[in-house]
């Protein structure tokens, strides 16, 4: 099982220094990835009345691929979006954006998309939010086509290319697409479509169940279930590495590929109050 951090993006300061010292320190530390969410556009509660989501337009985050652009020439760690919101987003361009971080990276890049969220991102993008399942699963083969083939003629529902290609294509042809969701259309989609996925339920019944709809679509679309990876992850909480291990443990148990640590949300509040939780983590599991 590789080991990697979840990028705390909305509680560290978003200047190159901090970006820098936190790359460096958690490959120090032998972690093997930096997973980074994404959002363009944040809601305005003083606008959108009882707005409920958990991002607002104060909560900050940098735009992963020109973020993980600049990590590729600073660190050898595995790049991860976890998730991007891919219906969003023009396909062609998602495309040669992940292809550039690929080519970054040597190869060192994993696109993990995801339908999202929040209308009001998707109404000032131009994209329908009513629309976004359906899309992702268009887009899912449009984009490997785009990175393996120099010609692509494809016309679907939502994106038509007539005779066109990015170039240079990417070091990994296709690049690996993870999906996120939680629900049995999203499982239904890994099982077609993916080559891994993030859970967002933990080890138990709940992510049995989902296990259990992933394998029966895969098996009914010709792919083998095990080949679709897995990564959970380990909230840092009160109970500190402790706890981490133990639910590294059960991740392990449950047939996690990867595994990221998380210390959003856990009430630390500068960057080496984040590395000394990851130093720690680190020493339980690594």
């Amino acid at each position: 099982m590789r080991i990697g951090v979840v990028y705390p993006q909305t509680e560290l300061p978003t200047d190159v220094h901090t970006v820098h010292a936190y790359a460096r320190a958690v490959e120090e530390l032998g972690y093997t990835h930096i997973l980074a969410y994404d959002h363009v556009l944040g809601a305005d509660p003083e606008v959108h009345k009882g707005w409920q989501g958990p991002y607002d337009i104060d909560t900050p985050f940098h735009e992963p691929f020109v973020f993980f652009g600049h990590l590729a020439a600073i660190t050898r760690l595995e790049l991860v979006t976890g998730i991007v919101i891919a219906p969003q987003r023009q396909t062609a361009l998602l495309a040669k954006q992940a292809a550039e971080v690929d080519i970054l990276s040597e190869g060192r890049f994993r696109l993990g998309i995801g339908v999202g969220w929040n209308p009001v991102e998707y109404q000032a993008l131009g994209q329908d939010f009513s629309q976004r399942g359906r899309r992702e699963e268009e887009q899912v083969a449009l984009l490997r086509r785009l990175w393996t083939e120099r010609s692509v003629t494809y016309e679907g529902r939502f994106d038509v290319v007539k005779g066109a290609g990015i170039a240079p294509l990417p070091v990994q042809r296709p690049i690996p697409i993870w999906l996120g969701g939680r629900s049995t259309a999203a499982y239904r989609r890994i099982g077609r479509l993916a080559d891994g996925w993030f859970p967002m339920v933990v080890p138990g019944a709940e992510l049995d169940e989902a296990l259990a709809e992933i394998a029966s679509s895969a098996a009914g679309a010709g792919r083998d279930p095990e080949a679709i990876g897995m990564e959970g992850r380990a909230q840092w909480g009160p109970g500190g590495a402790g706890d981490v291990a133990k639910h590294a443990e059960r991740w392990r148990n449950a047939g996690c590929t990867h595994l990221s640590v998380n210390t959003m949300n856990a009430g630390l509040r500068t960057l080496d109050e984040h590395l000394d939780a990851l130093r720690r983590a680190a020493e339980a599991l690594l």
